[in-house]
């Protein structure tokens, strides 16, 4: 949600020019701009939508943004989701859920200029369906403005190796058995690996981990799903992480217990959001406002995690633990 709401101080740059006058009023015509952020997820209990509306008035801003109803409406919204048959031609719609809100306590200070810890969200329990298309339709009921976006859901990933259940050798200079067939509606992939490990005192035992993003940005070449993928990356990621995050002390002692591999597929709407909001490498910064939100601006796309955990690490991993040079010294 952080950089998400970068996207609405662009709303206060926009200066209106007249003819004949060279004084700039810039809260003159201010419109009802919605600004919806939602991400579908089968695999999750509970979807949130966060709506807000663009604001505009006399003073400063950034104060403007420490104040709820600032950006958010008066009145509650009237927020469905419509789930669709798109099997055949013609689309049918199958149900209708209501979206009722929450506030929820999940922003610290520094998170975003806006206000915190708590922001009000809607919210559905309804168990979503990969084969339906979801349309998220807002009506403002003071005025009636209608706002749309619709997604289709990430299909399930089918992942060949590791296997549940499985071992797995993570080491220096050498590749990542890694493969998987891609996900239908799935274009952009992560893969986070966490290390999970105890650490023995003469008083205490402690259990913690560490996480290492193998990749963010793989892209899969269709969105039919189906292709098989074996990306190549190394394991010295994974000891170079734990080099800086695990501090030496000679006076514990570790031992690797167990390794979770987590793919996240993000789907093709959200994959342009995410190119189009990148930090830009050129020395022109202005970059392009994207939005799949009809009548409103913001993101209404999908995304999916599948998890393969408790994996074992082979005896040559721990003994690369011990004796590679960035781990050496942490006392695997």
């Amino acid at each position: 949600m952080r950089k998400f709401r970068l996207l609405f101080f662009s709303l206060f740059l926009i200066p209106l020019f007249y003819a004949c006058s060279n004084k700039l009023d810039v809260n003159a015509k201010w419109q009802d701009i919605t600004v919806v952020y939602g991400l579908l997820n089968q695999h999750s209990d509970t979807n949130f939508v966060k709506i807000t509306k663009a604001f505009l008035g006399e003073g400063n801003a950034l104060t403007f943004a420490k104040i709820p109803d600032s950006s958010n409406y008066p009145d509650k919204l009237d927020v469905k989701l419509e789930e669709y048959d798109v099997s055949s031609n013609i689309p049918v719609l199958k149900n209708t859920y209501p979206l009722d809100t929450i506030t929820i306590k999940n922003k610290q200070a520094g998170d975003s200029i806006f206000y915190y810890p708590y922001q009000l969200v809607y919210y559905t329990l309804v168990k979503l369906d990969v084969d339906y298309s979801y349309k998220l339709k807002i009506t403002v009921k003071k005025t009636g403005k209608v706002i749309t976006s619709q997604t289709l859901l990430v299909n399930p990933m089918n992942i060949t190796d590791p296997h549940k259940g499985g071992v797995v050798s993570i080491l220096p200079n050498r590749g990542i058995s890694l493969q998987f067939y891609s996900a239908k509606n799935g274009r952009r992939y992560q893969l986070l690996i966490r290390l999970h490990y105890s650490e023995y005192s003469s008083s205490d035992t402690a259990t913690k981990s560490v996480e290492w993003i193998v990749f963010n940005d793989f892209l899969s070449a269709s969105l039919a799903g189906g292709d098989k993928e074996e990306p190549f990356y190394t394991g010295d990621g994974l000891y170079s992480v734990m080099k800086n995050q695990i501090p030496v002390n000679h006076n514990v002692t570790r031992h690797a217990n167990y390794v979770d591999f987590l793919f996240t597929v993000a789907g093709d709407d959200l994959n342009t959001y995410m190119n189009v909001t990148a930090p830009s490498n050129s020395i022109i910064q202005e970059r392009p406002t994207y939005t799949n939100i009809i009548n409103g601006i913001g993101l209404f796309s999908t995304i999916l995690t599948t998890e393969l955990d408790s994996l074992r690490p082979s005896q040559v991993m721990r003994d690369s633990l011990k004796t590679n040079q960035y781990t050496k010294d942490l006392d695997f």
